[in-house]
């Protein structure tokens, strides 16, 4: 079976390893404006410099009113396109294929951020925050009641994830990932705990699917044949009669039909009550088994933070190739780190930091 440091082909973009950053968000458009900025640049290279496969860029909102805090970087405006470009172009040229995580955060936007501000919950008003909507009025625990999306608005959802796709091909991005994971607004629409909805868009597998689809295939058609459509799922509410690994099995090959290639398999993030059972790669059997019953391509993540680990996971044919977040921010070299532990020799070592190889 093909290892950590083997490459692996998508459409047609190869990933030189499958050791690949997971999108993590940084809250640091201090301007509130979407745009990202040097830190954004710095945080983001260091993984393409340190060898990473893909580098995929935190949950960016296709609307305003998609953002998680005000601080979140979006892709609605020309301006983020023009800064976003600059960040793809220098992830590119040292060798990993940048992405972009396209998201909308639904019923737990406008929240404060984790740093900056003690205060948690919803942002009021008069302080820069904005009115939620959801499928449903049902607030996600401590966070203000979102008003629910009517169905004529959905269109027009739809048209903004795949005007933010276009946007991320013209800023020079290898791939979109669609964010329809943690609780955020896909998600909300795919759990029973969240929507209730009685109309097209709730109720059966089908219905609460629909938003999903119409994203991916309006993505897909705006993307071009050959760039990465990548999807993130939560596997599991980890909370009684929610979301769960069968549903997202089912989902994903729908998804795949639709034009998707590459499913990215976390979990949680949608009730306050989630009972989640940690423990090193505890969520790798999710994307086994979806990977295995929808017959599609997936990653892992979760505290995979060992190369020999991550090695074993890729190895032993249970993913297609492991997605790293809290490692890579302890050790933006994991790759280099990881290679030398593993006894692979790599050929895409900074030339600047050859006198540090190790020997």
């Amino acid at each position: 079976m093909p290892g950590l440091f083997d490459p692996i082909t998508v459409r047609t973009t190869e990933f030189r390893n499958r050791l690949w950053v997971a999108p993590m968000c940084q809250y640091s458009c201090l301007d509130r404006d979407g745009v990202p900025t040097d830190w954004h640049l710095v945080h983001l290279g260091s993984f393409a410099r340190g060898g990473a496969g893909l580098v995929i860029a935190e949950a960016t909102a296709v609307v305003p009113e998609g953002r998680i805090s005000p601080e979140d970087t979006g892709l609605w405006s020309d301006a983020q396109e023009a800064a976003w470009a600059r960040i793809a172009a220098f992830v590119r040229a040292e060798g990993a294929v940048p992405g972009i995580q396209l998201a909308h955060a639904g019923r737990k936007a406008s929240t404060f951020s984790p740093w900056g501000d003690e205060r948690d919950g919803s942002v009021p008003l008069d302080e820069g925050g904005w009115p939620t909507v959801a499928p449903s009025a049902v607030a996600f625990d401590g966070y203000a009641v979102p008003r629910a999306l009517e169905a004529s608005e959905l269109p027009g959802l739809v048209a903004a994830f795949a005007d933010a796709a276009a946007r991320a091909v013209r800023a020079g991005f290898g791939l979109v990932e669609i964010h329809a994971a943690h609780g955020y607004l896909l998600h909300e629409f795919l759990s029973p705990l969240s929507n209730l909805r009685e109309d097209a868009y709730g109720g059966s597998l089908e219905n609460r699917a629909r938003l999903l689809l119409e994203i991916v295939r309006a993505v897909r058609a705006e993307v071009g044949e050959e760039l990465p459509v990548l999807v993130r799922f939560s596997a599991s509410d980890w909370a009684d009669d929610g979301w769960d690994a069968e549903q997202t099995a089912i989902v994903a090959g729908w998804a795949r039909d639709a034009g998707a290639d590459f499913f990215d398999i976390s979990s949680g993030g949608l009730v306050a009550h989630q009972r989640i059972a940690l423990g090193p790669g505890y969520q790798v059997p999710f994307a086994e088994q979806v990977g295995a019953d929808a017959d599609v391509e997936v990653s892992a993540v979760g505290l995979i933070t060992d190369p020999v680990q991550a090695d074993d996971i890729v190895r032993s044919g249970r993913v297609d190739a492991v997605m790293l977040g809290r490692e890579f921010l302890r050790d933006p070299h994991f790759p280099l780190r990881a290679a030398h532990a593993l006894g692979v020799d790599l050929p895409y070592w900074p030339p600047q930091y050859l006198r540090a190889r190790w020997r």
